[in-house]
Parts: C-alpha cells; sequence; structure tokens
C-alpha cells in the first residue's frame, strides 16, 4: 500500500488532536506501532482500526481502512467522500428526485416481473442498479455527516 495511502490514519489522529503518544496509550498499543501505521511500515489489523474510529471519532477511517485493504470491500462499499452536511442532504434529495421523476422503480418492477433479465433489459437494469448505488453512497456520506464535525 503507498505510503500517502496510509496517511489515513494520521489524517484522522491529527484531525482528533492526539498526539501519537497519548493515541498509542488509547488505543493499548505502542509508539512505535502508530508510526509504522502512519508511516505506512504496516497496516494496522481491522480491531486497532475500530479503536482508532473510537478514539479519533473518525468513522470516515472505517471505510477508508476497507477500501484501501480488502479489495471485496472496496467492491462493495461505495466510496465515501468527505461532505457538509448540506451538500449531501442536496445530493441525496437530487439523487432521489431524478429516480423518481424518471420511473425508474416502476421499470425495474417491470424487468424483474418475469423473474429474469434479458438482452435487451439488461442495459437499462444496470443504468438503474448504478442509480441506486449512487442513492445509497450518499445516504451514508449524509450519515457520517451526523457522526463527524466538518471543519
Amino acid at each position: 500500500m503507498p505510503e500517502e495511502s496510509m496517511n489515513i490514519y494520521k489524517t484522522a489522529r491529527r484531525a482528533a488532536g492526539i498526539t501519537q503518544e497519548a493515541a498509542a496509550e488509547q488505543l493499548g498499543i505502542s509508539v512505535e506501532s502508530v508510526r509504522a501505521y502512519e508511516t505506512g511500515q504496516r497496516i494496522p489489523p481491522n480491531d486497532v482500526v475500530e479503536q482508532m474510529v473510537i478514539c479519533y471519532n473518525a468513522q470516515r477511517l472505517a471505510f477508508q481502512h476497507l477500501h484501501e485493504t480488502n479489495a471485496l470491500a472496496a467492491r462493495v462499499i461505495p466510496d465515501i467522500q468527505p461532505r457538509t452536511l448540506m451538500e449531501s442532504a442536496v445530493r441525496l434529495y437530487n439523487r432521489l428526485n431524478h429516480f423518481s421523476s424518471s420511473h425508474s422503480v416502476e421499470r425495474l418492477l417491470e424487468i424483474a416481473e418475469d423473474g429474469r433479465i434479458d438482452e435487451q433489459e439488461r442495459a437499462e437494469f444496470d443504468a438503474i442498479v448504478a442509480e441506486l448505488k449512487a442513492l445509497v453512497q450518499c445516504g451514508m456520506e449524509l450519515g457520517l455527516c451526523g457522526v463527524e464535525s466538518k471543519e
């Protein structure tokens, strides 16, 4: 994993205003381990990252860690971007409004009615699924606005 990617741990710690020494103590690990995680020498195990998320009040760190250390998670979990509450709410509203006005739900049900997706329906089905994934991403981003304070 590239060193700049590992900075997610350092960024989260610094945003929390915690020194490496204080982080090590709160996480129950050595200062050397904190440094190794923050310089990319080692990848922290999930249980340590879970403690970092709690200690640093950095929910986004969990998503970042999974994206960067687990290929399956990176394919399944949407890439969560830091956004303001207003931006997140507006993005979610706009996507919901478009999804509703384009009658995507009705079209999805028509495609699903016979229990299969044929060649003529595949492109439209994939587009609807992509819209739904964008909605999930917007919802997750909005959810993080209520957990972590924005600067």
